[in-house]
């Protein structure tokens, strides 16, 4: 799934409306900046603004919701049973997670004060339907998912670098290219699981063809370059003083695509296992 809170579109209306739209516990307009509260200081030397968003801050909210995710996933994991003849039996009721977890984001598209709430319940709901679906993977292709996770790993440090270094700029023009591919990506997946719904089958998506192969290289290489859209919302977020609610948001935008990029890197190895 691809990451619909941290845009320019999200980014401009907090900006622009200030504590009018970041809801309760925004800070109240100071000075120039209508998001600082006045800074508590001691001294000359330094300086310190609790009320607006930081990188810091963003880090640590990313590391509690990945520990749920974690958490979780190890539930979901134990709740797909095999039996004797490796026979799977997938609980349904995990599914409800993968609607659950949309809920969540599209809430906090709307409503970015509650983020810190559904922030957890997104990371939960995920969680369990990510360890579902690892096991069942996991089952017919032994240490895939361990592969799986270490290539998602790489990926997301590999991004950092080239971002951190500016090897990799993100532009306005960048950003327009990858959210349409993205879009278009979304668009796509939602007819083929309308298609399913209705008894039919896009074959090409979980077969072992040059093509599908390929078509899976492309939505991965598309979720890594969202990591940079996402580091590019971090740093401009805390440079123009976000509420501090706002990291929770970025933290949820930035779980979105790593779930994202690791279910496509699990798809891709998956065909590639059984070429």
């Amino acid at each position: 799934m691809a990451n619909p809170i941290l845009n320019d579109k999200s980014f401009n209306e907090v900006a622009e409306n200030g504590a009018t739209s970041a809801g309760w516990a925004a800070p109240q307009p100071h000075g120039d900046n209508p998001f600082a509260a006045p800074p508590m200081t001691d001294g000359p030397i330094s300086s310190w603004n609790g009320a607006v968003m930081t990188v810091r801050g963003t880090i640590s909210a990313t590391g509690v919701l990945f520990v749920l995710l974690l958490g979780a996933a190890v539930v979901g994991w134990q709740a797909v049973t095999v039996n004797s003849d490796a026979r799977i039996q997938f609980p349904a009721w995990t599914l409800i997670g993968v609607l659950v977890g949309f809920g969540c984001v599209i809430a906090m598209r709307f409503k970015p004060q509650f983020a810190k709430i559904l922030g957890p319940i997104y990371a939960i709901a995920e969680g369990v339907f990510i360890g579902a679906i690892s096991r069942t993977y996991e089952t017919y292709q032994h240490g895939i998912v361990l592969q799986a996770a270490g290539a998602t790993i790489g990926v997301f440090a590999v991004m950092l670098l080239l971002y951190r270094t500016n090897i990799i700029k993100v532009t306005d023009r960048m950003r327009r290219i990858v959210v349409g591919a993205t879009v278009g990506i979304m668009v796509f997946y939602g007819i083929s699981l309308l298609i399913s719904l209705f008894g039919g089958n896009v074959s090409f998506l979980n077969s072992t063809s040059l093509f599908s192969i390929g078509f899976s290289f492309l939505v991965a290489g598309l979720a890594a370059f969202n990591l940079a859209l996402d580091f590019d919302f971090i740093e401009r977020g805390s440079k123009a003083g976000l509420p501090k609610q706002m990291e929770w948001v970025a933290a949820v935008g930035l779980l979105v695509t790593i779930v994202w990029l690791y279910l496509e890197i699990l798809r891709l190895l998956s065909k590639l296992n059984r070429r």
